[in-house]
């Protein structure tokens, strides 16, 4: 420190406290909503704190000066969370018998005309037409007149209470089996079907965790009301923890290779994500590259995933930054393991 001028002496307490925040971020994932809410809207940060503290050890780097070290030894000891959050090369491998799984939330097809785009179904139709997955997963699904996705077998659940949304998943596969796990108390909900690939039966989720109403138009951290919205990101966790135990007795009464993707409403800092990926594999992390972004936010929030379970291969994953809706389309490639 003595090497160091004013101002760098400043920064690198700065760079301590964000090093002992991001340390102590790592944790919160595995902490249950519903024992210290707060704690959950807390982790929202940890995407910060990892850009932050990568900005220090370039900072300290070129500048030759051994205080990198600091935040390289918190990023080591994190390496899962940072591996979560950015990937450096795309896994491509396609083959022409593996499965194409998308998710897409499509924001109600603009029906209420969040966007002056008229031609938003029409986009979205001709998006998910040409990408041709074999399982399409959608949340906030809206039946449009004229704008039918062609597809032999599909199913979805039925308008909710206090929701004007729907969940919706289209298959080329046949589908055995299907149904609707009905969260309690919210417009959201989790699906699932069935398919028959082969002589292979998959279970697919389709799942929209309680939602977090963000809007990047109308409210920010920073506003006056910054207490109304954390009490209301803490109901939403602890509500998205109810839901996710509910999903997790449900999948284990099946027998047959699963795979959950949807919108979760959280990032991958989550104590939901970290439950739901127990025993799976996160298409992102396996096949990605990137930051992952889902969300059309001013920060690059991944909230879309794909989980699929370790006995399955995963040998590509796309997010496409078309902007039809307030979620990126995510999509990947998929086949049963040898």
């Amino acid at each position: 420190m003595k090497k160091l001028s004013f101002i760098d002496k400043l920064l690198f307490i700065f760079n301590s406290l964000l090093a002992i925040a991001l340390l102590f971020s790592y944790v919160l994932s595995y902490i249950a909503p519903k024992q210290y809410a707060i704690l959950s809207v807390i982790s929202l940060g940890t995407p910060f704190l990892i850009i932050i503290n990568f900005t220090f050890v370039i900072y300290w780097f070129v500048k030759l000066k051994k205080q990198c070290l600091l935040s390289i030894l918190i990023l080591a000891i994190g390496y899962q969370q940072v591996h979560a959050f950015i990937q450096f090369s795309e896994k491509k491998i396609l083959l022409n018998d593996d499965l194409k799984v998308m998710s897409y939330n499509v924001r109600l097809f603009n029906a209420y005309k969040w966007s002056k785009k008229d031609s938003l179904p029409y986009k979205i139709h001709q998006f998910i037409k040409e990408k041709e997955p074999d399982v399409l997963a959608i949340q906030e699904f809206y039946r449009i007149k004229n704008h039918k996705l062609k597809y032999p077998y599909s199913y979805a659940d039925k308008k909710r209470v206090g929701s004007s949304s729907k969940m919706a998943i289209y298959s080329k596969h046949k589908i055995i089996d299907k149904g609707s796990l009905e969260f309690k108390n919210s417009g959201n909900n989790a699906i699932f079907v069935d398919i028959l690939k082969n002589k292979d039966t998959l279970r697919i989720y389709n799942v929209h965790l309680q939602s977090l109403s963000i809007d990047k138009n109308k409210e920010n951290f920073g506003q006056k009301d910054s207490e109304k919205l954390i009490g209301r990101f803490k109901q939403t966790f602890t509500q998205q923890a109810e839901q996710v135990e509910l999903i997790l007795t449900h999948q284990k009464k099946c027998a047959h290779k699963k795979i959950i993707l949807g919108d979760f409403n959280n990032t991958a800092f989550s104590w939901a994500y970290k439950q739901l990926k127990k025993e799976k594999k996160d298409a992102f992390i396996e096949a990605g590259s990137g930051l992952g972004k889902s969300f059309d936010y001013i920060f690059p929030f991944r909230i879309d995933f794909i989980l699929a379970d370790k006995e399955l291969e995963i040998h590509n994953f796309k997010t496409y930054s078309v902007k039809h809706s307030d979620h990126y389309p995510i999509m990947a490639r998929i086949s049963f393991s040898k």
